[in-house]
């Protein structure tokens, strides 16, 4: 009994043990299985199509058209009538100049103007007395009534009086040229806006004497359409010319290749521009040439001096290579992308890269279209291995980049 007793005994210690065995094993097992998935990877393929080519230039805003407002006559500002940065009409009243000076020299003008006038009416008189004398004395001298020293001393008489009436209406002319002159001078007391646009700032305050050697008294500018002023250097400007050549060519394409203005703040201005003119000559110093692009400025939103970047599609790559940015690795100077092949394996392959347009990076040598790039996941593998690959999902990607 003992030793039937025993023999249970074991029996059962060797069960627990070998229970206890397994419960310590199965999370290795599963462990084990797990790590022999493939991993999960994304994939896109190579696409090859026609694409757009931009080129990004810094440029500067500049009102269509700048007028400044100076001072023509030398005076004291006695008042500001207009709102700084405020829309202003064409011939609205901006600064007052002290008027009484001018006007006290108008009224001289015409003074002197009024006296001018009256020697002219006096010298008539004269004149046509005389002129009477010589008509009274020409028949009397014929009939030897009065003698010739009569007639010749009446004609020098009204030939004398006639200067003195076009010395007298000289005078006048004289007089009418200054009071004009007094009249224009007032008139420029009144600084008035010469074109329709917004006022800038005052420059000089009221009191300050203003002459015309002065600073502008302020500037105002029109801004719908706004001038964006970029340049380009020369070269490009000449491989341009020489793909258009003719200037209708040239015009046909700016008519297919609008201006976008990315703004400060990295959005893209609503309203596409397009190119209004390009600079007479090159700059020599810097082997640039100035060109200058019109944009829609509803609400005068846009201000002169402000910067943005000028956005254009200047060439069309035929039949590019192209795949995501995040699938192109680099490697002290070296390009590379993880490619997966037919059987789902992994291989590294090396490429030379071209320009990027957007997400995308254009491929010069090493890939071929239809092949399918790691973009996301490629840390996660090495080559040889057999991976799990899904569609790459760009909108996902750039959700996840934001």
């Amino acid at each position: 009994m003992q030793l039937k007793f025993k023999l249970v005994l074991t029996a059962a210690l060797s069960l627990v043990a070998i229970g206890a065995i397994a419960v310590v094993m199965l999370p290795k097992h599963a462990s084990s299985v797990t790590m022999a998935r493939p991993p999960d990877v994304d994939v896109a393929n190579v696409e090859q199509k026609d694409v757009a080519l931009y080129s990004e230039w810094i440029g500067t805003l500049e009102g269509f058209v700048n007028a400044d407002v100076r001072a023509q006559v030398t005076g004291y500002l006695l008042r500001q009538d207009y709102q700084e940065g405020a829309l202003v009409r064409r011939g609205e009243l901006l600064f007052e100049i002290d008027p009484r000076p001018f006007q006290a020299t108008l009224d001289q003008a015409e003074g002197q103007l009024a006296q001018a006038r009256a020697q002219l009416a006096n010298a008539q008189a004269v004149q046509r007395r005389t002129q009477l004398d010589v008509d009274r004395y020409i028949p009397l001298a014929r009939e030897q009534a009065a003698s010739q020293q009569d007639l010749d001393n009446a004609v020098q008489n009204n030939l004398a009086a006639k200067a003195n009436v076009a010395t007298a209406e000289a005078q006048i002319q004289t007089a009418q040229a200054a009071v004009e002159m007094a009249k224009l001078n007032l008139g420029f007391t009144r600084l008035t806006a010469p074109i329709a646009g917004i006022a800038g700032e005052a420059q000089l305050q009221i009191g300050a004497l203003v002459s015309t050697s002065s600073d502008p008294v302020t500037t105002v500018s029109t801004t719908d359409p706004i001038k964006v002023y970029f340049t380009v250097s020369e070269s490009e400007y000449l491989d341009f010319n020489r793909r258009f050549p003719t200037q209708r060519e040239r015009v046909e394409q700016f008519k297919k290749m609008p201006l976008a203005l990315i703004l400060a703040d990295g959005s893209t201005y609503q309203h596409p521009g397009n190119i209004y003119f390009a600079e007479r000559a090159v700059n020599q110093g810097t082997g640039s040439i100035r060109i200058a692009g019109l944009f829609p400025n509803p609400g005068n939103i846009l201000r002169p001096g402000g910067y943005g970047k000028v956005r254009a599609a200047t060439r069309v790559r035929k039949g590019a290579l192209l795949v995501p940015q995040r699938a192109v690795a680099e490697l002290q100077g070296t390009y590379q992308v993880a490619l997966v092949d037919g059987e789902d394996r992994v291989s590294i392959q090396t490429i030379e890269v071209g320009e990027q347009v957007g997400s995308q990076w254009i491929i010069e040598k090493g890939l071929q279209a239809g092949q399918r790039v790691i973009a996301d996941g490629a840390q996660k593998v090495r080559p040889g291995i057999r991976v799990n690959p899904r569609l790459f999902a760009v909108e996902t990607a750039e959700a996840k980049g934001r």
